[in-house]
This record gives C-alpha cells, sequence and structure tokens, in this order.
C-alpha cells in the first residue's frame, strides 16, 4: 500500500536565487534562531552567509523553511536547518535535508567527502534517516545541546 504525505508534496524546496529570497532565508532564521531560540544575532549572521549555498522552502508560496551548506576545510558543513514553528513535523525539514543533499550529488563532489552538522538533539533523528552517524559526545552550542554528525559521499 503506497501512503503519501499530502503536505510534504504542497513543499517546494529550491536554491535560493536572489535577494529577496535571501531575505526571506534570514526572516526565518532571524524567527527560529534569535527569536525563539535566543541566538545572539552576531552568532546566527556568522559571516559566512556569502559564501554559502542557500535554500528556500515555501508551502502555497509562503517561506517555510531554509538551510545552507558551504565548503569547510574539513568537508562540507549543512547548516542553519530552519523551519518555522507552526510548520514543524509537516515534512519541511526532511525536504531541506534532501535537497540539500541532492544538490550536493549534483555538483560532483568526489568520492569520500564529509559531509557534517552540528545538530540539535531535537532533529538528531531526521538526519540519522538521511545516512547521517552521531560523531563524539553531547556539547552546546549557543546554550543548546547538540551532537556531531558526519556522512561520507560514496
Amino acid at each position: 500500500m503506497l501512503t503519501i504525505n499530502i503536505q510534504s508534496i504542497m513543499i517546494r524546496v529550491k536554491v535560493v536565487e536572489n535577494d529577496v529570497e535571501l531575505q526571506q532565508a534570514f526572516d526565518i532564521r532571524r524567527k527560529v534562531f534569535i527569536e525563539e531560540q535566543n541566538c545572539p544575532e552576531e552568532e546566527e549572521f556568522d559571516g559566512f552567509d556569502e559564501e554559502a549555498c542557500h535554500f528556500i522552502a515555501f508551502r502555497s508560496g509562503q517561506p517555510i523553511g531554509t538551510s545552507r551548506y558551504r565548503k569547510t576545510q574539513r568537508g562540507l558543513k549543512l547548516e542553519r536547518f530552519a523551519v518555522l514553528e507552526q510548520e514543524r513535523g509537516k515534512g519541511a525539514g526532511k525536504r531541506l535535508v534532501q535537497t540539500t543533499l541532492a544538490h550536493i550529488e549534483q555538483q560532483n563532489p568526489k568520492s569520500g567527502t564529509l559531509l557534517y552538522l552540528h545538530a540539535q538533539v531535537s532533529a538528531i533523528h531526521l538526519y540519522s534517516r538521511m545516512g547521517f552517524e552521531i560523531v563524539g559526545d553531547k556539547f552546546k552550542e549557543v546554550g543548546i545541546e547538540h551532537f556531531k554528525m558526519e556522512k561520507i559521499i560514496a
């Protein structure tokens, strides 16, 4: 029997292509990380946005989530996954991770490239389902418990 989640079908995730979409992504990050999770603005807007590839998720034309990834000395770091509170649990986070991973794959990274992220404890299950594994001990980042998670491109 095929089960289809209608809510996740209505979610469209795309690469940010212009300043309007980037501002929408920043607005989501501001709401989720700064207002809701009390992250200091200087920590959230860390100076890496210009070098990162950003994504934005829409439902019915309204921005509901965002993410980014960037190249580091270690590999590719996936970051800033944020979904508006009223949209959590409806498939946007999963679609953001899937789209980010698909985009990375399309960019033809070398086999053996490390993908890594700092996952809030509440999101561990989501990233685990996408093939990421916990590496190391729990730590706090801006006062929130995280685990480092990694995945190697085959």
